[in-house]
């Protein structure tokens, strides 16, 4: 087993936005304007983009798809006793490869590289599904 540590830096630009910077320069604003991405949308992306990064790197080295998207979503449950979360995820892939040798290897492997991001390779879907405890810590 081996573990690197990440991290992310928050920031509060006004009420209510906020920018997360990480250690390579890339930043990202959200918040709960209508125009911004909210933490629940971020932890949707994070999943369908970790998962697509795993998936398009594999099939990829056989041919470009025609298309490729991934749609993550479930539903934002409200609950005074046991709080707030998300269930019912689901990610939904919708990859279409070129006709063709290369095309027909592609689709092959599709099902069996969606399955290994799920089952090992995805960090984030994974730490979802374990139930990775948060610890929370005031400076």
């Amino acid at each position: 087993m081996t573990t690197s540590h990440r991290s992310v830096r928050v920031e509060r630009e006004s009420e209510g936005h906020y920018v997360a910077h990480n250690g390579r320069g890339g930043s990202i604003r959200f918040g709960n304007g209508d125009d911004e991405f909210s933490p629940v949308e971020l932890l949707l992306a994070a999943i369908g983009g970790c998962t697509a990064i795993d998936t398009d790197m594999a099939t990829s080295r056989h041919i470009e798809p025609d298309e490729f998207a991934v749609i993550v979503s479930g539903d934002k449950v409200s609950d005074r006793e046991s709080g707030n979360r998300m269930e019912n995820l689901t990610v939904t892939f919708t990859v279409r490869f070129p006709g063709g040798e290369q095309g027909d290897v592609a689709r092959t492997i599709l099902p069996r590289t969606v399955a290994l991001s799920h089952d090992r390779l995805c960090t984030v879907s994974r730490t979802v599904e374990r139930g990775t405890p948060v610890r929370m810590v005031i400076e």
